[in-house]
């Protein structure tokens, strides 16, 4: 099944593409980093992902300190989503019961993220399926190509909906929960 992102089919590939791009822009250097850990020559960025992907060598890429400090920023926010859980659990009157707990959406921000995410994804099954979470990749990965007429047949109806849809307009979110006007109670009474 291919790895969707916002709708597009994607390969290992491509995922790898739109990781290191992230951390790019977080200022990781990609040709440094190749040059220095891999020992392979530098031709350009394309070759250098193509090489990471067909050797597997992305492992030594997304356990790099480098890598994952640039990923995960420090103090950055980040977003990801929490998959679905099921597990028992003994309730008040003693009796055990199933919990069942949706899927859901959730935002951290830590000084050392990128360490407690390296040991997360030391401990996954496939590090690029835990990475893909703070993507907010939907789909599972795969390493099959899509064809040309996929692709070609998804990037014109991405770009015939983005000439027809007009941008929604921004509007600012308001909290769900007033603000207390007041001090609360406890720093409102005299202490003795």
């Amino acid at each position: 099944m291919p790895v969707t992102l916002a709708g597009i089919c994607m390969t290992r590939l491509e995922l790898l593409k739109i990781v290191i791009g992230r951390a790019r822009a977080n200022g990781f250097e990609l040709r440094r980093w190749f040059t220095t850990r891999l020992a392979l020559p530098w031709t350009n960025a394309a070759d250098a992902i193509a090489a990471l992907d067909q050797h597997r060598n992305y492992y030594a890429l997304l356990f790099s300190h480098d890598f994952a400090m640039a990923f995960w920023k420090p103090g950055a926010e980040i977003t990801f989503q929490v998959p679905a859980q099921s597990f028992q659990r003994r309730m008040p009157d003693g009796t055990i019961q199933t919990v069942t707990r949706k899927p859901f959406i959730r935002r951290s921000a830590r000084k050392d993220a990128w360490r407690y995410h390296l040991r997360e994804m030391a401990l996954a099954e496939e590090p690029l399926r835990y990475i893909r979470r703070y993507l907010n990749v939907e789909d599972d990965l795969t390493d099959v190509p899509a064809t040309t007429e996929e692709s070609l047949s998804l990037k014109r109806a991405r770009k015939a909906r983005s000439a027809h849809d007009p941008a929604p307009p921004t509007t600012s979110r308001k909290s769900p929960r007033p603000l207390p006007e007041e001090p609360p109670a406890f720093l409102r009474r005299p202490y003795p």
